[in-house]
């Protein structure tokens, strides 16, 4: 079950905690995807869930941005006082061609989702061969699953093992993982102010023991298709001439 739309914006926007989950989940993410004009110029970069505190840096280098938000979540307008381009849509059927995104983020979609291999589907089928996504879900052994004072606490928490085997099942190559958030879920001015010391301590000694998240890169890769017409006809020789004479070599 999806969280409200209300509830994740007061949490991201409105609370001291929030910021410093979104920032040290967009740091990670950025190290991942640097949202200069050489990366991101021409591409479609789309978020799922309650992605959009993620995408607000691709939004001067990126061709397009879009922020889909599931009918059971609710939608709010995104960015403010910028052109909106969040939309609302069905979990498993979003109003995107197929092929048409470049790069995908997906954040509070797949853990609250009932219907996670269905919405893994709906990813793949809308990026384009060679297209990347990130899923980023609650780490199960981390501080902040168990906590539902935050939304890290609500649906189904990962392993990172769980993750990649349900990428695979939709078709996805995995193709390298981070992790993010190794504060506790705290309030608490204390780890607050020192955040960013404990995220850069959190990725030098910890991975993803302790880590809030887990973040796995995936990519499409289309198979060509096996080459068939021509090359089976050869294989085949035509049989019109079968039952006539074949012709002798006479000699010279």
């Amino acid at each position: 079950m999806h969280l409200d739309v209300l509830d994740l914006r007061n949490f991201y926007y409105r609370t001291q905690l929030g910021r410093a989950a979104q920032k040290a989940v967009r740091d990670r993410v950025l190290a991942l995807w640097p949202a200069g004009q050489s990366e991101m110029a021409g591409l479609t970069v789309a978020g799922f869930g309650f992605a959009v505190p993620l995408l607000r840096p691709y939004l001067e280098t990126a061709r397009r941005v879009i922020g889909l938000m599931p009918a059971g979540q609710g939608v709010m307008p995104w960015p403010v006082g910028l052109p909106n381009v969040s939309v609302l849509c069905e979990e498993t059927h979003w109003p995107l061609e197929t092929g048409m995104v470049d790069r995908l983020i997906v954040l509070h979609g797949l853990e609250t989702s009932d219907h996670a291999g269905a919405l893994m589907a709906e990813a793949w089928r809308v990026l384009g061969p060679g297209g990347r996504a990130l899923f980023i879900v609650p780490n199960r052994a981390g501080l902040w699953a168990p906590r539902e004072g935050t939304p890290f606490g609500y649906g189904r928490p990962y392993t990172l093992g769980q993750l990649d085997t349900q990428a695979r099942a939709a078709g996805f190559m995995p193709e390298r993982h981070a992790a993010a958030l190794y504060i506790p879920p705290s309030h608490r001015r204390f780890w607050l102010r020192s955040a960013p010391m404990w995220e850069r301590m959190g990725q030098r000694v910890s991975g993803l023991l302790a880590a809030g998240v887990v973040i796995l890169e995936v990519s499409k890769q289309v198979q060509a298709p096996r080459r068939g017409g021509l090359g089976e006809a050869v294989r085949r020789p035509l049989r019109v001439l079968e039952g006539q004479p074949r012709p002798k070599a006479e000699p010279i």
